[in-house]
């Protein structure tokens, strides 16, 4: 058989199987992978990639070795799924680096951390003076989590005894030049409202609107294609001359 042909059915074969096994496997969010299941996707990905193009060797071997590494990682989440003590030693367990306000440096050296590292995800957390914190957390896909010192938390409005309405979501009326009917009968809207809205915005035409949304509480947001702007603000680095 042409080799092309042959490349061809393996990458479908590989493709598929590939997809089929993420689904099984891939139910947690990229950001809350450990660092094993990071690894674990990558060797699946391999030899589905092997599978698809090495034609020195015989297809089935490889699915095989798809498969069995792909059942093994379905066990072991429904190992750490069944006893959390299990789960504790094999996906690791969150860690305090910073407790009441103090640094624990032994745990940062047996963790391999530096405190420039630590400080760097505050920094991530909007977190730039270490007076602030109170509890910094690593957790186990390596993430911090940090709680601020009382004195430092923001103000919510539940905090000052103040009733928020929820805003929900927005519905798109408009959408690239071209109106929305269904979005507008879902909130019992019409297009004779609509324009009557847009009037009041001295825009004539649905075409001319790039974006239109209405929140839950009538709020109509509504961007143009001409944005009528005299200067654009550039926040792209230096351009020359290099």
């Amino acid at each position: 058989m042409n080799e092309g042909l042959v490349v061809c059915v393996r990458s479908i074969i590989s493709f598929f199987s590939l997809l089929i096994f993420t689904r099984i496997l891939g139910k947690e969010q990229i950001s809350q992978l450990t660092f094993f299941d990071y690894i674990l996707g990558i060797t699946i990905g391999s030899i589905a990639a092997t599978l698809s193009t090495d034609l020195s060797s015989r297809s089935l071997p490889h699915w095989i070795g798809l498969l069995v590494w792909a059942a093994l990682g379905l066990l072991l989440e429904y190992i750490t799924l069944r006893w959390r003590y299990v789960a504790k030693y094999l996906e690791n367990e969150p860690t305090i680096v910073i407790m009441n306000g103090k640094i624990m440096e032994k745990t940062l050296k047996k963790m391999k951390f530096r405190v420039s590292d630590i400080t760097e995800l505050l920094r991530n957390k909007d977190v730039f003076d270490l007076n602030e914190v109170d509890f910094a957390i690593i957790e186990p896909n390596g993430q911090l989590s940090v709680l601020r010192k009382p004195e430092f938390q923001n103000f919510t409005p539940k905090d000052m005894n103040i009733q928020k309405k929820t805003t929900g979501i927005s519905t798109e009326l408009i959408y690239d030049g071209i109106l929305i009917e269904e979005n507008l009968r879902q909130l019992d809207k019409d297009k004779k409202w609509l324009l009557k809205e847009l009037k009041k915005h001295k825009i004539s035409n649905i075409s001319d609107v790039f974006l239109a949304t209405l929140d839950p509480s009538g709020s109509l947001y509504i961007d143009l294609y001409k944005d009528h702007m005299n200067k654009i603000t550039d926040i792209g680095d230096y351009k020359g001359p290099y």
